[in-house]
């Protein structure tokens, strides 16, 4: 899922650098941090200690995986990214909430505290 989520935000990065200015600034901005947050707070879930700290970043990367869902759709309408890319990292992105979810309920069931 980790990797997923990287080679998500690293396609995504490659696809705004090629940007102009203003879609860059506006759009591309808030959506490569987006895609950027889904694998840094799963891996920052990873090394924290407790149940709590844990499944709070597994949260943060759930929601962020929301924003960029809809970045993602905002990019396309606005015609930023071909149909393909669109389809392609919306295929990417939906596979994640399921898997965050199961790591959260994975870590609730199987650590102490």
């Amino acid at each position: 899922m980790i990797t997923v989520a990287f080679h998500i935000s690293n396609e995504m990065w490659n696809i705004v650098k090629n940007w102009d200015v203003f879609a860059k600034k506006t759009i591309g901005d808030q959506y490569v941090r987006s895609v950027d947050s889904i694998s840094v707070n799963i891996a920052e879930g990873f090394g924290r200690k407790t149940k709590k700290d844990k499944i709070k970043f597994y949260n943060y990367a759930y929601a962020s995986t929301l924003e960029a869902l809809d970045w993602n759709e905002k990019a396309h309408r606005r015609k930023l990214l071909s149909t393909s890319q669109y389809d392609h990292m919306l295929t990417e992105l939906k596979k994640l909430p399921r898997e965050i979810h199961s790591l959260s309920k994975f870590t609730e069931r199987k650590l102490q505290k």
